[in-house]
């Protein structure tokens, strides 16, 4: 009886061997232009498939019919997905066809997944495959909305796409546009094909609140922001993309740009009364809250008080931090959770915030974000 096993060992020793010597020998090609075996490709996506659905069981998946959260991730999309993945009706480069394996057609798979498995790959990436992970594991808050845009990603259009991504802004050479001060201003190029697509020409932010506005913004704050976001400082998986693609010239020059456009548009520039005027009782009461804040502080959580180096209206800017007034709602809200949970990054003045925000309470931070959202741009 034991005769057998003793066959089975020595079968499964000389395998081992045989398979050790046939790797060692370099024999086995790894050229991409090869392809792979169907069992192989059977093998490998079936481990896969099987990978990525036992590890997203148990992600809670948010609401992503937002279509400001869809937007968001569109833009993230065009920057870093669509060069291997391509975009509707639309022919991908001949050199990602000999990839192998190939990225996937995101029409024909998307809709074979659900959301919690797409967001593990967009986070984690797959190995050997040349699918890599989010840049920041850290901002579930960037991963989420590119989600939100591949679950609708099946159903668009060429038109339709270009839509979520850019919006009104049309990629034209030669643009220009009126500064704060109504001189023209031509729009770099870069600011065309890379910026406008989420911050707008006019530097609005499309009007979301996910994406900031940036007209009107200090100049040394734009800058070392950008520097931040070339040199992995500021956590962001969608600017670190972005930035790290540019020189130190062209980051003045975007700097310089957005800071010298009008803070708001003209139908925006209105004073407090009028603001306040138009709000609920909760949104009056939610400002005077705000206001308190930003002027005192609240000294018995150890929160200083946001004007002392964010004030309230636009004087000289005296230092590299950005102005707040007229910023949107949700997003600055979203920078103070950031900096209490230690996911935000920045210059090396970023630090400062840390104990600036760790007192502040949920609502606290919304009061505060909704009233310098809603302060008027004077002197």
């Amino acid at each position: 009886m034991k005769r057998p096993w003793k066959i089975i060992a020595v079968l499964c020793l000389v395998a081992v061997i045989g398979g050790a010597l046939v790797v060692v020998s370099g024999v086995i090609p790894v050229k991409a232009s090869s392809g792979h075996w169907e069992i192989t490709k059977w093998f490998l996506n079936f481990t896969k498939d099987r990978s990525v659905a036992t590890h997203s069981t148990g992600i809670k998946v948010p609401d992503l019919e937002d279509r400001a959260m869809i937007i968001k991730g569109a833009g993230h999309y065009e920057t870093g997905c669509r060069v291997c993945h391509g975009k509707p009706d639309s022919i991908r480069p001949r050199l990602v066809s000999l990839m192998t394996p190939k990225p996937p057609n995101l029409q024909k798979i998307v809709p074979q997944r659900e959301p919690q498995e797409l967001f593990y790959v967009v986070k984690h990436g797959i190995k050997m495959t040349g699918m890599p992970a989010w840049p920041e594991l850290k901002r579930d808050d960037e991963i989420w909305p590119v989600v939100a845009f591949l679950m609708q990603y099946p159903e668009l259009d060429l038109a339709e796409y270009d839509e979520l991504v850019w919006g009104e802004h049309q990629m034209q050479s030669g643009q220009s546009i009126d500064s704060a001060k109504g001189t023209s201003l031509s729009v770099p190029h870069l600011v065309i094909e890379e910026c406008a697509g989420c911050h707008g020409v006019d530097g609005q932010g499309r009007g979301l609140g996910v994406f900031p506005r940036l007209a009107g913004q200090n100049e040394a704050y734009l800058r070392v922001s950008l520097e931040a976001y070339h040199h992995d400082k500021r956590l962001s998986g969608t600017m670190e993309v972005i930035a790290s693609r540019m020189n130190q010239k062209e980051i003045q020059e975007i700097s310089r740009y957005y800071s010298r456009l009008k803070p708001f548009p003209s139908n925006e520039n209105q004073n407090g009364k009028e603001l306040l005027n138009r709000d609920s009782e909760e949104e009056a009461a939610s400002f005077e809250r705000g206001a308190e804040i930003a002027a005192e502080g609240i000294p018995d959580q150890d929160v200083p008080a946001c004007a002392d180096c964010h004030p309230t209206t636009r004087k000289p800017f005296k230092n590299a931090y950005p102005t707040l007034i007229g910023q949107y709602q949700d997003y600055l809200a979203l920078q103070i959770r950031l900096f209490q949970n230690r996911n935000r990054g920045g210059s090396k003045s970023a630090n400062l915030m840390h104990a600036a925000v760790d007192g502040l309470k949920p609502d606290q931070i919304r009061d505060v974000s909704y009233y310098y959202s809603v302060l008027p741009d004077k002197e």
